[in-house]
């Protein structure tokens, strides 16, 4: 099967990379996602280091699809997908705000996803298995990548989409408000993969309850600080902050 899948998807993804036609590199890569989501996970897997080398590519749209492509990978199935989570730092990064904002976007979801996996898996076994460890690793350095961008130069658009993480953050390991899961899945748009603080329970090996609620509050603190600088801040971000911070 494996062999297979990889002759039916190297040619595409060379395609997707080197073809002269957007329509073509976009309709190409979207059959590479196609394939990887129907096949067995770690034959999938094997593909991964081919996606990489898409992150170059000079077309905004291709490396916008990869990033949503690596976002239907974790959501489908987490396991092997920390292959790629380099992909989603260095897209963060990206010169172009459309790609950059679809790392927030596409870390967001997949954030989430980590911890409802995190917390299921530590439910049925009682243990968490060494990947997801790893991928909590990555996503710790997401949260402070989104958290740097609020303070670095850069496009607007793009400090709101950092604002509206920190919120969605703030809500995950906040005890709930009796709105909570209402705005939580408001915020997480199409997938709404919730997850509750209350679901650790127990001594989890990877997740402290306490450790989290203490950073969701100094986040909720730093938020509260930027308002209260409101002179130096554009006025959007401030509407934006009182707007996420009115839970």
């Amino acid at each position: 099967m494996g062999g297979v899948l990889r002759e039916q998807a190297l040619p595409l993804l060379a395609a997707a990379n080197n073809h002269g036609d957007l329509a073509v590199k976009l309709s190409s890569l979207k059959q590479v996602k196609d394939l990887i989501l129907s096949a067995e996970p770690s034959s999938a897997a094997d593909l991964f280091p081919y996606l990489l080398d898409l992150q170059s590519s000079p077309e905004p749209l291709v490396r916008k699809f990869l990033l949503e492509v690596l976002e239907d990978i974790g959501l489908n199935g987490l396991k092997h997908s920390s292959i790629l989570m380099s992909l989603l730092f260095i897209l963060l990064k990206d010169h172009s705000p459309l790609v950059a904002k679809q790392a927030i976007v596409t870390g967001t979801n997949i954030f989430c996803s980590v911890l409802q996996e995190l917390s299921l898996q530590f439910h049925r076994h009682l243990t968490v298995e060494r990947w997801l460890d790893d991928l909590w690793m990555w996503m710790v350095k997401f949260k402070g990548s989104v958290h740097s961008l609020l303070f670095e130069d850069g496009p607007l658009g793009l400090k709101l989409l950092a604002v509206k993480f920190l919120e969605i953050y703030i809500l995950l390991f906040t005890e709930d408000g009796s709105d909570s899961d209402k705005v939580m899945a408001e915020a997480l748009g199409r997938h709404r993969r919730t997850f509750n603080i209350s679901w650790l329970v127990g001594h989890h090996p990877v997740l402290d309850p306490a450790v989290l609620s203490a950073d969701a509050n100094r986040t909720f603190n730093l938020l509260m600080d930027l308002l209260r600088s409101a002179s130096s801040v554009p006025a959007l971000l401030t509407i934006s902050i009182i707007n996420r911070c009115v839970f």
